[in-house]
């Protein structure tokens, strides 16, 4: 009896435990002739050219084809997933690798909606600088959920031609836009870069108020939230387009600061100016900067579906995203320049000088689904 309990046991252990193989190359032999459909952002022409070139590097090295799905938002992704689940489609699925965070990670994780945990089994873990808050997502434990893949932080644009002392709050931004009427903006919320504005703004007004680190309840959410709305309401008055428009992304926002329209530009990438001034986007006289409090500042991460149809070629896929080339690459001021989440020691190039600004630690998961709910009911029409 005791062997057949303990034959049961094994089997037991081989279907709850993830597929991951003691040895690498095994994985590797199963991902080769994968196609994986990798759901990330697709708003970025430097971003998805990277994308590409890991690709055919994939193809080269591994056999592996990486079909990047252009998405404007991650929780596209997530109502998919949600669906197939429901669906009871346990294998097979449409979605193979994910780029999210925060909201989107918390909501994937509480629907068991992730496969794992597979990180600290690649090769490339041990090149990752686990200084940096690679074990939490917005406050969220990842419990090897999720690959991190790289540094965010919520700076601004300027052209120091025609503005060469920037807001260095946001106190000093409404006086500004008061001064200054039609100049500045925001991209609309629920769009990431917007919501993240929202996000930095709340936390200057309430000086990082101790209960935006916590899950949002209704009552210290009204109460908490009054400056923003006051504020926004001011601004918008002043904003570009009087308020009733807004861009659509840190792309269109780009744009307009290169067209002239507006003063300031955003975006999540501290080095996004000099991949856009290699590409003729922006003049040479822009830079980026933060606020003086710092700039709000997350990790992005790789993830798996449970059902993914190819995890093991989203493992080998995430384990090259993760090498030292790859992230030097990415790193790299005129391709995409997104701050490693390497040991400085292993990167090339002018990755090794990526820019950081001092970092603002995000709220819990919870404010931003509550915030732009309350925009959208503010502002959306």
């Amino acid at each position: 009896m005791k062997k057949v309990f303990s034959i049961i046991g094994i089997l037991a252990t081989a279907i709850t435990t993830p597929v991951i193989a003691e040895d690498w190359q095994s994985i590797e032999q199963q991902a080769d002739g994968q196609t994986v459909y990798f759901h990330a952002w697709g708003g970025s022409q430097e971003i998805n050219r990277y994308i590409q070139w890991a690709g055919s590097e994939l193809k080269s090295r591994y056999n592996v084809t990486l079909n990047h799905v252009k998405v404007s938002d991650i929780a596209e992704t997530t109502t998919r997933l949600i669906a197939e689940k429901a669906a009871d489609k346990n294998s097979g699925g449409s979605v193979d690798m994910v780029w999210i965070n925060g909201e989107n990670f918390k909501s994937m994780k509480d629907n068991q909606l992730l496969f794992g945990p597979f990180v600290e089994e690649l090769p490339s873990w041990q090149y990752v600088d686990k200084t940096l808050p690679v074990n939490v997502d917005f406050s969220e434990p990842t419990e090897g959920l999720e690959a991190p893949w790289g540094v965010g932080q919520l700076v601004f644009i300027h052209d120091e031609k025609t503005l060469n002392n920037p807001p260095r709050s946001f106190a000093e931004m409404l006086s500004y836009a008061k001064a200054f009427p039609n100049r500045l903006t925001y991209p609309r919320p629920p769009e990431f870069h917007g919501t993240s504005f929202i996000k930095a703004l709340l936390i200057e007004l309430t000086n990082n108020d101790a209960s935006l680190r916590y899950p949002v309840k209704q009552e210290s959410f009204e109460l908490v939230t009054q400056p923003l709305w006051a504020y926004l309401d001011e601004f918008h008055k002043v904003a570009w387009r009087g308020g009733e428009q807004f861009p659509g992304g840190t792309a269109e926002s780009v744009q307009l600061l290169d067209d002239g329209q507006i003063d300031l530009a955003i975006t999540f990438n501290p080095n996004a100016v000099y991949s856009a001034q290699s590409s003729g986007k922006l003049a040479e006289t822009t830079k980026a900067y933060a606020m003086d409090n710092g700039a709000l500042s997350n990790i992005h991460f790789l993830a798996i579906p449970w059902n993914a149809n190819a995890k093991a070629g989203a493992q080998v896929a995430i384990n090259f995203l993760l090498s030292p080339e790859a992230q030097s690459r990415k790193g790299d001021l005129n391709i995409w320049g997104d701050p490693s989440v390497l040991n400085n020691q292993y990167l090339t190039g002018s990755a090794k000088n990526t820019q950081q600004f001092k970092s603002i630690a995000e709220p819990h998961p919870s404010w931003q689904t509550a915030l732009e709910k309350e925009w959208l009911k503010r502002y959306g029409n």
